[in-house]
């Protein structure tokens, strides 16, 4: 699980973000908001257990070092954005799949260019 995404926030989102996403999410899925529905109480325990990580400092360093690397499920920008500081440290993580970035690159490129 992404805590990220369950928050909606974005990777180098600030404290402040993290806090008021979590607290609008928070509201929204709360059990006693849908009574009885198990599904909503799952996502409400995702929530807090994502709010829980990226709220405190160690802890989301921690997360981010050792957090999701399932590569094949970030589009290119949420790799680039979620990676960028060990990209900008490291030779490469080793990414075998290279012609799915290459080719959802250079759709972006197409993109920007119309």
């Amino acid at each position: 699980m992404d805590y990220y995404k369950v928050l909606e926030v974005d990777y180098d989102a600030t404290d402040e973000k993290i806090r008021i996403n979590y607290r609008r999410l928070a509201l929204k899925w709360h059990p006693d908001k849908h009574k009885g529905d198990s599904a909503v109480t799952a996502k409400f325990q995702e929530i807090n257990e994502a709010y829980r990580v990226l709220s405190d400092p160690a802890k989301r360093i921690d997360y981010d070092l050792s957090g999701i690397y399932e590569v094949d499920k970030y589009t290119l920008r949420e790799y680039l954005a979620r990676f960028k500081g060990m990209i900008l440290t490291c030779n490469g993580l080793g990414i075998s799949q290279t012609a799915i970035w290459t080719q959802q690159l250079m759709e972006t490129d197409d993109l920007i260019d119309k």
